[in-house]
């Protein structure tokens, strides 16, 4: 294989783990394979994948046409525009510049949702955009009564007349992304009947038989990135749809940068992003670590119990439409209710095409009215059963999962059985289709923009009634909320309930998705161990069917001399040995004074703890302890997140103190002076009570366990592995790049020492060299020593 990519390369020499990394991704992709790449900081893997992929799209003898890059960390997908632009900026000057494009939501593009106008915000957007554009295509469709054209320019008249007689002349139209559009800062009608203008020209450029790029009113393939602002500003100001815009360009640029959701979540690939899955696509998995876990969300699914009660108001709806002209529409009309005849009508034809009948509407109301009762059954079972005298206490009512089914027992859950009881197969099998049927009908009896419940109410239980019972696991799930229009002795006064139907197991969903690209690169800098990685995401299945799967491990190459790294053999940080939160016992105390020892040194200190609760305890603590100020991270929103952070940057030493679980231990660019030293407490397993992690865990046993062929517990796999990642991407946070020197601290017996519970086998061997261990009276020493190597960090 030549290095012809090294043209494509944006930096002037490539680390030699940078190159050798390039060169597996291109030898595996060009034999239909995959790429898993563990990459410490410093080995450039954002840089790495993309030479690799465009290399591919640029080499006239290869099958790749497009890069697809997926990312589950906003800070990533901005590190990847930064690059695009690096090699674009470094390309041969006979060379045109990689088009590529960020994917973005509706709420992020839309010009009304974006302005704040005509009642769209990124609440309403999805709504208000599927019925405007519902209205807009039957306007212009081939019964409509206009042109797309013709809708478009009324929208630009309608702006123009709203002139200013006076000095300024000015003229009233939206402004967005710094760009005027043709249009007033509204939607338009046409004969009292609501439109969008941006979409009517779409339409309106759309070629009839042609490829949707042809309406793109602007040049993109010599513009590089195009980036938000940049497509909303030219979208826009040409008077079209942004986000159709998104939609043409996708099969025709060179680099897309989207999240997860573009390739895995079923319903963002059904209506927006298939034309990326293809064998053309050279696939990007970065942050691959969570891979596994975000998949599962993806193609888990349920529905509520408010979603229950407006599916069963619109299919009564549907239904009365036909049962109001039970004697014909001339006997409608005769009677002055031909609004009723033309209801029934509409109705009729969409049942008719659809080869649904009206007994089954009425058989699928009465399951799901039914099976709002027996939902109802059992939250107050479990709640009289769990919580006894909870009507009495409705404000105390923590957020709750009902298991229905024993977690460490597949079989039949209690609602299939209720289900199978007194309805039998029939609804089950049929609810998507008649949930379909009544939205569409609705839609024609009714113009009002909002989303359709029965769709969703049917699809849920189409999926509940073919997924198995070993890799499945159905609960209900009780979110904390109040309602004072309910009952005062009524649990839908204190809680929101969810039919939740898990996918335990989602290995075999990322294998089936992966295959369907021609190849590609899954990367993260905490992957390890390898084995499981292939195992649980599915590409050891691959691998079996002849998709090569490469492994490349690359440790830190920054100086070692840069950093210190001790593992504390402190008593493991176990409920058993800590006690409950607050509890002055003696692990806790080894712990608060470890924490406190790195905490006092100059320099800002992360402390991970396994939880938000654990984390609110040892700021407390550190509090008493310290001079400098300690911050706390608590669950919160974006907005408060960032100014935390802005907090903890702003110079002088500061201690923050947060949730391994959360969003500042990975992802978070702690570059410079930001973070003189990172500290562990603990491994982070999730809550290993909840019924819905004993599930994951039983079917990892079943799925993956030791069965006499050297397979690991489902424990391991589905909880410690990835526990030991979270605590990795937190000591990651540290040494970014060549001339930072910093300190990284592991604080559990379970990091220091091979045990029965021991997880040092789960890091690299680079790694695991590093942290060796010292015990809690010794760590002293140790950061004195790095001190006075000059390892100590002052602050402006």
């Amino acid at each position: 294989m030549g290095d012809t990519w090294r043209t494509v390369f944006g930096h002037e020499e490539p680390y030699p783990e940078q190159a050798d990394g390039i060169e597996t991704a291109i030898e595996t992709a060009d034999r239909g394979g995959f790429a898993v790449i563990e990459g410490a900081c410093g080995t450039g893997k954002t840089m790495l994948a993309l030479t690799a992929g465009i290399d591919r799209v640029r080499d006239p003898d290869s099958s790749f046409e497009r890069v697809a890059v997926l990312t589950s960390v906003k800070q990533q997908l901005r590190q990847f525009e930064a690059d695009v632009t690096t090699i674009n900026e470094n390309l041969p000057a006979d060379w045109r510049p990689v088009s590529a494009l960020t994917l973005v939501g509706k709420a992020d593009v839309c010009p009304y949702s974006r302005e704040r106008v005509a009642g769209v915000d990124e609440t309403t957007v999805y709504e208000r955009c599927d019925g405007l554009r519902e209205r807009t295509r039957n306007l212009t469709g081939q019964e409509g009564p206009t042109t797309a054209a013709a809708l478009a320019s009324d929208a630009r008249q309608t702006g123009a007349g709203h002139l200013d007689t006076g000095s300024g002349r000015t003229v009233d139209f939206l402004e967005t992304a710094g760009e005027p559009t043709p249009y007033p800062p509204d939607t338009a009608e046409y004969e009292d009947t609501e439109y969008c203008p941006f979409y009517a020209r779409y339409l309106e450029d759309l070629p009839e038989d042609g490829d949707p790029v042809e309406a793109v009113p602007f040049d993109f393939a010599d513009r590089g990135l195009l980036d938000t602002e940049d497509l909303v500003a030219l979208s826009a100001g040409h008077g079209t749809c942004p986000h159709s815009m998104l939609g043409a360009l996708i099969p025709h640029v060179e680099v897309v940068i989207g999240n997860y959701y573009h390739a895995f979540d079923p319903q963002t690939v059904g209506s927006f992003t298939g034309a990326l899955l293809d064998e053309s696509t050279f696939v990007v998995c970065d942050e691959a670590h969570m891979l596994e876990p975000r998949v599962r969300d993806l193609v888990s699914d349920g529905v509520g119990d408010a979603t229950l009660r407006d599916a069963e108001s619109e299919l009564t709806r549907v239904i009365q439409a036909v049962e109001l002209d039970e004697g014909g529409a001339g006997a409608a009309a005769r009677t002055g209710s031909a609004g009723d005849a033309r209801d029934a009508d509409l109705v009729r034809g969409e049942l008719e095409e659809a080869d649904v009948s009206l007994a089954e509407l009425k058989a699928t109301r009465s399951f799901v009215r039914d099976l709002r009762g027996e939902l109802d059954r059992q939250v107050r079972a479990h709640l009289d059963r769990e919580r006894p005298g909870w009507r009495a206490s409705m404000d105390d009512l923590p957020d709750d999962e009902i298991p229905l089914r024993d977690p460490e027992e597949p079989g039949v859950d209690a609602i299939t059985e209720w289900a199978d009881g007194e309805y039998g197969d029939d609804v089950w099998a049929r609810a998507e289709t008649v949930g379909a049927v009544a939205a569409r009908a609705l839609n024609e009896l009714d113009e009002a923009d909002r989303e359709r419940a029965a769709p969703t109410v049917g699809r849920v239980l189409g999926a509940w009634y073919r997924a198995d019972h070993t890799r499945y696991f159905r609960s209900v799930d009780l979110s904390r909320t109040w309602n004072e229009s309910e009952p005062g002795d009524s649990w839908r006064r204190a809680y929101n309930a969810r039919l939740s139907l898990h996918n335990c197991v989602p290995g075999e969903a990322i294998a089936d998705r992966l295959d369907d690209f021609g190849g590609g690169v899954l990367m993260s800098a905490t992957l390890e161990p390898l084995d499981v990685f292939r195992t649980v995401t599915g590409l050891d299945a691959l691998a079996e069917d002849g998709r090569p799967v490469v492994e490349r491990t690359y440790g830190l190459t920054f100086p070692e001399s840069n950093r210190a790294s001790f593992a504390v053999d402190a008593p493991a940080y176990t409920h058993e040995n800590r006690g409950a939160v607050g509890a002055d016992t003696d692990a806790r105390r080894v712990y608060v004074d470890a924490v406190a020892e790195v905490a006092r040194r100059d320099g800002n200190v992360l402390v991970g703890m396994p939880n938000y609760a654990e984390a609110e305890w040892m700021a407390g603590r550190l509090d008493e302890r310290l001079d400098s100020p300690v911050l706390l991270d608590e669950s919160s929103d974006d907005g408060a997140t960032e100014r935390l952070k802005s907090d903890f940057f702003a110079g002088g030493s500061k201690t923050l103190v947060t949730s391994l679980r959360g969003t500042l231990t990975e992802g978070v660019d702690y570059r410079g002076d930001r973070l003189h030293a990172a500290v562990v407490c603990g491994v982070p397993l999730v809550d290993t009570t909840r019924p819905r992690t004993r599930a994951v865990v039983t079917a990892y046993d079943r799925a993956f366990g030791t069965d006499g062929n050297g397979g690991r517990s489902g424990f391991e796999t589905a909880l410690t592995v990835p526990a030991v990642r979270k605590a990795r991407q937190a000591i990651g946070r540290v040494i970014r790049g060549p001339e930072e020197r910093g300190v990284r601290v592991l604080i559990d017996a379970r990091y220091a020492r091979d045990r029965w519970n021991g997880v040092r086998e789960y890091f690299p061997e680079w790694e695991r060299e590093e942290f060796g261990p010292v015990s809690p009276d010794m760590l002293s020493l140790g950061l004195d020593r790095f001190e006075e190597s000059g390892g100590s960090v002052t602050h402006d």
